[in-house]
């Protein structure tokens, strides 16, 4: 049995299951209006109304006919709006025995709104200023004034509905404000259920099983746990910045329907304090605050706003991907300001000048280390200062430095490009190499890619311990930086997964997440496996220019 007595705790992980369970049993037959039985049925639980806006015909009041089943032993009232309701119709009739004996206006309003549990109002809009006046009191409050007595109205939820919104300057803004949740339900869309639905092929609605029923101590009980559901400061945060992504649309032009009062904020707290309550947490996540997708828009407009928005929300900032990736490209941005530092003080700049119409480089080579390799005596060291590929098809991996004979090469750039025969890294066999000139007047020579890599020369050129120690600081920092960034992914997928699976939200909006923490996570990872390789290099480059 599922179901738990009025002084119990819940236990969290059933609480989950039985709510998931109990949507599917509300949606069984009922096609394509799962999710909108998911944030109705929140609704209800939080306390809350909603809004569904739609064409006529599509199971509007079923879904209503099937909420009132999710509750053990409650009462219904469904009325269709006209412009000639009366207030009879839905708070009951006058009362004329009271009228009669004690001169007062009293409603009879068992069987009408004032006493049912879950409420459904057809075509809103078009009831009078007497009813909306008395329902907005209603919706405030949970009070009906009966003659001198105030009742209290044991409603649970109010769902409203319509194929219009509201006129403009109507008078009808404040009703349609506490209407938290809205949902544009649509005709059915798929094919097969379609025809399943014509032909009267899908599954039967069956009967709520009574262990999955709500009963009406559970649900005073959970009211008041609800409430002491918590906002962390960083969820607050995130939602300010939801709020200022809103409002810079505003006042930039980009929209002028995007409106949101401090009340629909406020009650939408609420709503996600349920949603993380009847996921089986004491906290809101992160993925709770993509159900503001369905509580800030108040017309076709906005709605279209909110939802380009929130998917761009839920892609880049919910869970701090962008500002995980963001801490990675500075780290990269510093990566590559030492590299620019590396290869501004160390590149071989050569001068030139030109003679008889020739133009012909010179570079002051008495200062070069000499080496013997493979007895000859002559060898220069060229420090690669960038990274590469491979700077010869015959050698695979990163260059780091190639000898090549310093009295031949020294003749043969003096024209600003030269091919020449050399031995990269420690490799014994030679490897025909092709260095240039640069728009600059540095040397760079050419990888297996035709890119331009910078190149040093050993010996009285190299780097200071001063210098080094400098760089390697820096490299030191922006590694720091990436491996924090990497840790609060990990958090951050940590917190995405803890939430799933979630009873309430868009089904379409964990893949989003999904697929953008995982590109996060690809980006940091190739920029991690970059700075390792940086790090590794200036680490080692006094063994480069030794």
């Amino acid at each position: 049995m599922l179901s738990m007595a009025a002084n119990s705790f819940p236990n969290k992980a059933l609480l989950a299951e039985r709510v998931d369970k109990l949507i599917h049993a509300l949606s069984n037959g009922v096609y394509e209006r799962e999710h909108t039985m998911r944030l109705c049925l929140l609704s209800a639980l939080a306390g809350e109304s909603v809004f569904l806006l739609g064409p006529p015909g599509i199971a509007k009041s079923l879904i209503a006919k099937r909420l009132i089943e999710a509750f053990d032993g409650s009462r219904f009232f469904d009325y269709l709006m006209t412009r000639f309701s009366t207030p009879e119709e839905v708070f009951g009739p006058l009362s004329i025995q009271e009228l009669k004996d004690h001169g007062k206006y009293v409603r009879l309003v068992d069987g009408y709104l004032p006493t049912a549990e879950v409420v459904f109002l057809d075509e809103i809009w078009k009831a009078g200023p007497a009813i909306l006046n008395t329902l907005l009191t209603v919706v405030n409050e949970r009070t009906f004034k009966n003659g001198q007595e105030t009742l209290k109205v044991p409603m649970r939820l109010l769902i409203t509905a319509s194929n219009e919104l509201p006129d403009e300057d109507s008078g009808l803004e404040a009703l349609y404000d506490r209407m938290l949740v809205r949902v544009f339900v649509n005709r059915i869309q798929e094919k097969q259920n379609f025809k399943a639905m014509l032909m009267g092929e899908g599954p039967e609605m069956a009967e709520i099983p009574e262990a999955l029923k709500i009963k009406a101590d559970e649900y005073q009980q959970w009211q008041t746990l609800i409430d002491h559901v918590s906002l962390e400061e960083e969820i607050f945060e995130t939602i300010y910045q939801l709020k200022r992504v809103i409002e810079e649309k505003v006042e930039t032009g980009e929209s002028n329907e995007l409106y949101i009062s401090d009340r629909r904020w406020k009650k939408s707290l609420r709503l996600l304090k349920a949603s993380a309550f009847f996921n089986g947490r004491d906290s809101i996540n992160p993925l709770d605050l993509l159900l503001l997708q369905e509580c800030l828009w108040h017309s076709p407009e906005s709605r279209q706003d909110i939802r380009d928005i929130l998917r761009d929300f839920a892609s880049n900032t919910v869970f701090g991907q962008q500002a995980a990736t963001q801490q990675a490209d500075t780290a990269q941005h510093q990566i590559e300001e030492v590299h620019q530092e590396v290869a501004s003080k160390l590149c071989m700049t050569f001068g030139h000048d030109t003679l008889m119409g020739k133009e012909r480089y010179k570079y002051d080579f008495s200062g070069a280390k000499r080496y013997t390799v493979n007895n000859n005596s002559r060898m220069i060291k060229l420090v690669m200062l960038q990274h590469n590929p491979s700077v010869s098809e015959q050698e695979t991996g990163d260059s780091r430095w190639v000898y090549v004979d310093g009295d031949e090469f020294e003749k043969k750039i003096k024209t600003g490009h030269c091919d020449i025969y050399g031995f990269v890294n420690k490799n014994t066999h030679l490897c025909r190499l092709h260095f240039e000139i640069d728009a600059s007047d540095r040397l760079v020579i050419k990888d297996i890619a035709s890119r331009n890599v910078l190149v040093g020369i050993a010996g009285d050129y190299g780097v200071s311990q001063e210098q080094l120690a400098g760089w390697q600081q820096k490299v030191q920092q922006a590694t720091d930086a990436i491996h924090e960034a990497a840790h609060l992914l990990k958090l951050a997928r940590s917190r995405f997964h803890g939430a799933l699976p979630h009873n309430f939200v868009d089904p379409e909006f964990p893949v989003l997440i999904e697929q953008s923490l995982t590109t996060a996570s690809e980006e940091i990872d190739t920029i991690q496996r970059h700075l390792d390789k940086s790090a590794m290099r200036l680490t080692r480059l006094t063994e480069y220019f030794a």
